[in-house]
């Protein structure tokens, strides 16, 4: 009776905590939503309310009015949309590949895109940048989207997914079937990863649509901005108007929100066929 209890109080314990902890995550979250949606004025009460005394919606209008807001959001689905469609393609064929093919530096070829993945973007975005630059890409959509057409850790999770749901004997069957190895590839591997493909694509756009630095070296051309490179337009010299900034960045991160709620579950069915279990 004794140890029932005391496991009954640690899962108690271990539940506060867990809450605790994601309140505190939480929190900047609906700091960011409560500061969107109150009058300029209240920003600065000392000590600041956690809701709005005096609820509006001025600041989204003055958000789409005092920039090309909306422009901002299509570049951004724009990049987002094409640059996870090629991440899939690319990282789904690469991951099958160095999953079901034995060839001479198979291993090597794996370890050396492992070894990509951990390096920060930012170390190599020079080489990236000058390459670009000799393609005369620079100030356009392509040269934005070049870079994130491919995605190391996209295809090591593939590589993982394919391990764990593509079994052998299936792959030989489908051969002695008739189907050729671009069939396999096009028709029956998606339908096995379907969940780690959903999962993929997530990490993918999130990675595009929250893309800052690359946006910022290689644009010049207010038109082309993505929403993230766009939000940074409302700092000025003099002052910054943070509830016209938060109201922004609210509308540039719901889309995102959105989707994550709506396809979480793909996510974490992808993420538990990755090995880290």
């Amino acid at each position: 009776m004794g140890q029932l209890r005391r496991g009954r109080a640690i899962r108690l314990l271990i539940q506060i905590a867990l809450l605790a902890v994601g309140l505190v995550m939480v929190f900047p979250l609906f700091w960011l939503i409560s500061t969107s949606l109150r009058p300029a004025p209240e920003l600065l009460e000392s000590p600041p309310a956690l809701l709005p005394q005096h609820w509006t919606l001025d600041n989204y209008a003055s958000a789409f009015a005092a920039a090309p807001f909306g422009s901002w959001l299509i570049n951004s689905v724009i990049f987002a949309t094409v640059s996870t469609f090629f991440i899939l393609i690319t990282s789904s064929v690469a991951g099958y590949i160095l999953a079901k093919f034995r060839f001479p530096g198979n291993n090597f070829i794996f370890i050396l895109i492992l070894a990509t993945a951990i390096v920060p973007f930012e170390i190599y975005v020079l080489p990236v940048f000058l390459e670009v630059q000799a393609l005369s890409l620079i100030n356009t959509m392509p040269g934005l989207i070049l870079p994130y057409v491919i995605l190391s850790y996209g295809i090591f999770f593939m590589r993982q997914n394919v391990m764990a749901s593509v079994p052998d004997e299936l792959l030989d069957a489908s051969r002695m079937d008739g189907l050729s190895e671009t069939g396999i590839m096009v028709r029956l591997v998606p339908r096995l990863l379907a969940p780690a493909i959903s999962a993929l694509a997530i990490f993918a756009y999130l990675q595009s649509w929250t893309a800052f630095i690359w946006p910022l070296l290689v644009l010049n051309d207010p038109n082309l901005f993505p929403v993230q490179l766009g939000l940074a337009q409302f700092n000025s010299s003099v002052s910054v108007n943070y509830a016209v900034l938060s109201a922004g960045a609210v509308v540039a991160m719901a889309p995102t929100v959105i989707a994550f709620l709506v396809l979480r579950r793909r996510i974490i069915e992808g993420v538990t066929l990755t090995g880290f279990k």
